[in-house]
This record gives structure tokens, sequence and C-alpha cells, in this order.
């Protein structure tokens, strides 16, 4: 029984999967925050490079991997898929419990898979310096990594809370050239705007990417890069998935379960759009995928399927997706990366068209899982992990009551090396689960501007 099973540089995959190809429907188009008409390229080109737009609309079924950023990619992919024998045994499941360790870039996440190429289009086209926002971190320490190796300036966002919690994820940024700041901040007007209603706001990342938007806005040489949510960053992402067909097919294994947490939806579509895509079109009907959220920021499970702002300022595009209310600022959790009031219109589509499905946790639940995985795998990982690994966890128990011999499949997506204090918290007590109030999520929601 193989426990890590491995590809070949060679056999990183050459091209991105879109499975807009195979849905059955197109997807709404994202409106102008002003007009509300669709917008056109020329609306993006102010804050995206050209061939960033052109992923972000296309339907083409398969996209080109640049060869220079396999390159890149060859630093840490094909990333390994391992068999949970640990945790199997310790659960006493029937079930085989695959996950797939993406910690191992060297940002420590999946966020690395679309940093690199968002940094390698931007500098193509001539940009000299990026403005992001992050969460937890991963996506800002991806990002600064990327525009270390190709050159670029970066000015990262940080939601203020998880600025404080995770103090060495700007580190890290600093050390590989990136600007950390915390948000919202005084250096833009979306954050004197939060900062003068509430000046002890923990942030939100709807609050941080107005301040990143409005930062690359207002300089000629900037660009916006978004570490999640989008379609083109969803894309990059499914390099995930494919490498995890190919890695079970090695094996002559597929899975009956996929499962990975969602905050904006990205390390979710990276191991889910392929498997989605076999759904779609008939060769795996019955594969069962399933994203997971936390119950304090419950976007997919209680959230209204509508058109809303990606930002709490309404200067990104009207996204038709599950939201919670663009102003809506859920309280402060340990899975910061988790925090987002919207998702992804394509996994939002594929929820609501039932494709696939979501679950919501407590925090507390998802730590005990995390902990549960590394006292039998060893892998300390992020609180955002957790979630899915709790699921798999559920997933695999009920295989044990069944006999059922399911082959469960899990994203591991990113390490927990820098969150230590939420671990701390976890063992101390101090951890509160936070179910958030339906009656404040439909205040929010009724916030949403009406579309004409």
């Amino acid at each position: 029984m193989k426990t890590k099973i491995l590809l070949d540089e060679e056999q990183i995959p050459k091209k991105w999967y879109n499975v807009q190809a195979d849905m059955p429907s197109p997807l709404d188009p994202p409106l102008h925050p002003k007009t509300q008409k669709p917008v056109g390229p020329q609306d993006l080109a102010a804050i995206f490079p050209m061939e960033l737009i052109k992923q972000e609309v296309t339907t083409d079924r398969y996209v080109d991997i640049p060869e220079e950023v396999r390159d890149v990619l060859r630093l840490w992919r094909p990333s390994p898929l391992y068999r949970a024998h640990r945790l199997e045994k310790f659960l006493k499941t029937p079930a085989k419990i695959y996950y797939k360790w993406e910690g191992v870039s060297p940002a420590g996440s999946h966020k690395a898979n679309t940093s690199i190429p968002q940094a390698y289009y931007n500098k193509q086209a001539g940009i000299e310096r990026i403005a992001t926002e992050t969460g937890a971190g991963q996506w800002g320490s991806a990002l600064a990594f990327a525009t270390m190796l190709y050159d670029l300036e970066c000015t990262v966002y940080m939601v203020g809370s998880s600025y404080h919690q995770k103090p060495y994820r700007k580190s890290m940024m600093n050390v590989w050239g990136a600007e950390c700041i915390p948000s919202p901040s005084t250096r833009t007007n979306s954050g004197r705007a939060v900062l003068e209603k509430d000046p002890e706001t923990p942030g939100a990342l709807g609050i941080a990417i107005s301040e990143a938007v409005e930062d690359a806005a207002t300089h000629a040489n900037t660009n916006y890069a978004l570490g999640s949510v989008l379609n083109h960053v969803c894309l990059h992402q499914t390099i995930i998935g494919q490498e995890c067909r190919e890695q079970l097919a090695m094996v002559e294994d597929y899975p009956d379960v996929v499962i990975g947490c969602v905050g904006g939806g990205s390390n979710f579509a990276g191991i889910a759009f392929p498997f989605a895509g076999d759904k779609l079109t008939g060769k795996h009907k019955d594969v069962d995928i399933i994203g997971v959220e936390p119950a304090s920021c419950p976007t997919l499970t209680k959230g209204a399927f509508m058109y809303d702002y990606g930002d709490v300022a309404g200067l990104t595009p009207l996204l038709m997706m599950y939201t919670l209310g663009h102003d809506f600022v859920p309280p402060s959790i340990h899975a910061g990366g988790l925090r987002y009031h919207g998702d992804s219109p394509i996994v939002s589509r594929l929820v609501h068209d039932g494709v696939m499905r979501a679950v919501s946790l407590h925090q507390s639940e998802a730590f005990e899982a995390g902990q549960t995985f590394a006292r039998t795998e060893g892998i300390i990982i992020a609180p955002e992990t957790s979630h899915a690994v709790k699921v798999a966890i559920d997933e695999a128990l009920k295989c044990k009551k069944t006999g059922e011999e399911k082959t469960i499949l899990f994203n591991c997506s990113g390490h927990g090396n820098f969150d230590m204090s939420a671990y701390d918290a976890f063992h101390a007590g101090r951890l509160v689960d936070y179910e958030y109030p339906d009656e404040l999520i439909r205040e929010a929601i009724g916030r949403i501007p009406s579309i004409q």
C-alpha cells in the first residue's frame, strides 16, 4: 500500500481546466459598479493585464500554461498525494482517505499556484507594482514570493485581526520584499471611511479589497491581484485536481467524495473543478463534492444567491454569487482566510445548481480535527484546512457505520506553522464558537443594491 503518490516534473499539467466549458448554462456577467451594465475588457484594463482579462471571460475548456510559468511551478510541483493510513487506522474506518498536500510550496500553501502566473502576466504587461489584500496571510505571502521572483514591488493590505494574530506572515512578506499594511488603514479613502465609522473594527477581506483596488486604480504603475473568487484565479488552481486524478489513477482509484474548505473558493475550486467536470460530462455522475465554511461566515449555507459587490466600498464589479452582503463584517475567528462575505461566481453557480454542496462548522470542532490530523499524520495544518479535515473525518466515520469502502479525497491547502497562537488558544479553551445570527445576515443582505 502506497503512502505517498508522486508524479514526475514532466507531468505538471500543461493546460489549466476551465469548468465553464462543461457547465449547462453560462455564468451571469459581472456588472459595472456604477452603470450596472455588463463589464467589458476596457473596464478591467485599469487594474488587470489583458491576458488575465482574457482568462477571466474565456469559456474554452483548456487554457495553455506558459512554459515560463511551468518552470517556476517545478520548484514544488507536482505536489504529493498522501494516503492517510494512520488517520484511517485511528478512525477504524473501511474508507480510504487521501489528501493533496499543497503546503510544500515555498509560501506554504496552494496560493502560489496563481500568484506565479499573475505576477508573470503583469511583468509581461510592463507593470511595476502590484497591490493586493490578504486574510490570514497565505495569499499575501504567495504574492510576495511571486513578485520577488519577477522583480515587482508589492503592497499587501492584511485584514487587521489576522495581522495581529499572525505576525510572522507579515515577516515572511517583508523577507521577500513586500510591504504589509494592517487593514483598514489610513492610506486610502476606503480605509479611512471604515475607521471613521468603527475605529475598533477587526477588518474584513471586503475592506482590504477596497483598499487594494483603490491603491491600484490611483497609481499608473500598479495593478491589482486577487487570490481567490475570480474565474482566472480558480482556473490557475485546477492543476491541483488534475494532478490528483493522475495520482489516483496510478493506484487505480477515484474519489467518491471530494472536500475542500471555502472562503472565496480558490483551493476548493482547484481540487473540485476537474471532478465537477467529470460529473457534468457523465464520466463519474455520483461523486459527492463538498465545500466547508465556518458557521461564523456561512456564505454558501446561509447567504443569498444574487448580485453583490466584492468589496465594502463598492469599487469592484457586481458579481452573481452567494453573499452575506458586501458590508458584512464577520467575527474575528482564527481561520482568517475564510472570513469573506462572498464566493467565487463559478463555485456559487455549481452549488446553486446542485453539482456541489456546502456545509458549515464551528471553529472548535475544526481545530479538534486539525489536532487529530497532526497527531496521526504528523502535519500541523492551517486552521482553514482543518475545516476540510473535519468533514473528511465525518465522512469516514459514516463509512465505519455503514461498512462502505468509499474513497475520500480532500485538499490539504496549507501548513499551520505560523498559526500556533491559534492552536494555543484552542488548547487553553479560549476559542469561542460563534454562529452569525440569521437576522443580522438578513439585514446585511437587505443593504445589497437592487439590480435594475
